[in-house]
C-alpha cells in the first residue's frame, strides 16, 4: 500500500540564472534531484521566491532556460503535490505564466495558512520591516504599471540582459547581504514578525530573501524561520505534521 504523501516542504531564493546560465547549471540540476527526492511524500511544495534571478512575463515570449526545473516542477505538480508560488524581489514581473501553464498559484504579499494545527504565516520577504527603505521605493517603480509598459517595448534581449546586469551589481535589487545575523534588533524580518504576531498567532513564520538560514524564538510558541538559499547553503524546511525542522540538502 502506497504510504500517504503528509509532508509540507518550503525553499527559496535559488536565484537560477546568476551569475550566469552555465554557472547556475550546476545548482539547477542539484535543485532537481531534490525535488524528485521530495515527490514520494510531499503533499505541498512553497517555492518561496527568487526561484530565478530575472523574469518577466512577456506575452508571447519566454523566457530562454531552466528546461529542467520547470519540467521536474511540472511532474511534481501532475503527480498530485499541491505547489504554491511566492514572488520574490527578482521575479517580481511573474504575471500568469505558472497559473496558466503548470495551474500553480500566485501569491504577492505574506499568506497564512494552515496544516493540522499549526498555523504559517509564509511569504517572501523583501520590503518588509521598518528598514529597506531604499529597496522600498526601487520596488515602487518596477512595479509600476507605466515602467512595466516601458520594459516590456525593449526588445527581450536587450531588456533581459540589462535585468540580469542590474541583478548581479545592485545590492538593493539583490537583496543579498552578509551572511551574518544581526540581531533581533537588526533584523527586519524579526521586526516584521514580532508586529505580525501582535495581531494573530503563527507557530511559524516562514520567509526567504535573507539568504541567511535561520531559526529564531520569538515566544509564546511562534518561530521564525528564513529558508536560506540554494547558492551557497542548499537549505529547505521540512514539516511532518507536528515539527518543522531547516535541513541541508546534498546529493548522496
Amino acid at each position: 500500500m502506497t504510504k500517504p504523501k503528509t509532508k509540507v516542504y518550503f525553499a527559496s531564493d535559488q536565484h537560477f540564472g546568476a551569475p550566469s546560465r552555465s554557472l547556475s547549471l550546476h545548482r539547477e540540476r542539484l535543485f532537481v534531484d531534490w525535488l524528485d527526492s521530495i515527490k514520494h511524500d510531499a503533499s505541498h511544495l512553497f517555492l518561496v521566491g527568487d526561484l530565478f534571478d530575472f523574469w518577466f512575463d512577456y506575452k508571447t515570449v519566454v523566457p530562454k532556460g531552466f528546461v529542467r526545473v520547470l519540467g521536474k516542477i511540472a511532474e511534481l505538480k501532475d503527480a498530485g503535490i499541491e505547489i504554491l508560488f511566492f514572488v520574490g524581489n527578482h521575479d517580481l514581473w511573474m504575471r500568469d505564466y505558472f497559473e496558466t501553464e503548470l495551474q500553480i498559484p500566485i501569491y504577492r504579499d505574506s499568506t497564512p495558512f494552515t496544516f493540522g494545527n499549526k498555523e504559517f504565516l509564509i511569504g517572501h520577504g523583501d520590503g518588509k520591516g521598518p528598514g529597506d527603505k531604499g529597496y522600498k521605493r526601487m520596488k515602487k517603480v518596477f512595479t509600476n504599471p507605466f515602467f512595466n509598459w516601458c520594459f516590456r517595448w525593449l526588445h527581450p534581449d536587450v531588456g533581459v540582459r540589462i535585468a540580469q546586469y542590474l541583478s548581479v551589481k545592485n545590492k538593493l535589487i539583490s537583496g543579498i547581504e552578509d551572511a551574518t545575523f544581526h540581531g533581533p534588533d537588526n533584523e527586519w524580518l524579526i521586526q516584521y514578525c514580532k508586529r505580525k504576531l501582535e495581531e494573530k498567532h503563527y507557530d511559524y513564520l516562514i520567509f526567504g530573501h535573507r539568504h541567511l538560514p535561520m531559526t529564531f524564538d520569538l515566544g509564546n510558541q511562534a518561530t521564525y524561520v528564513n529558508l536560506g538559499d540554494w547558492i551557497q547553503f542548499f537549505t529547505y524546511a521540512e514539516f511532518d505534521g507536528t515539527e518543522l525542522k531547516l535541513k541541508t540538502y546534498s546529493k548522496s
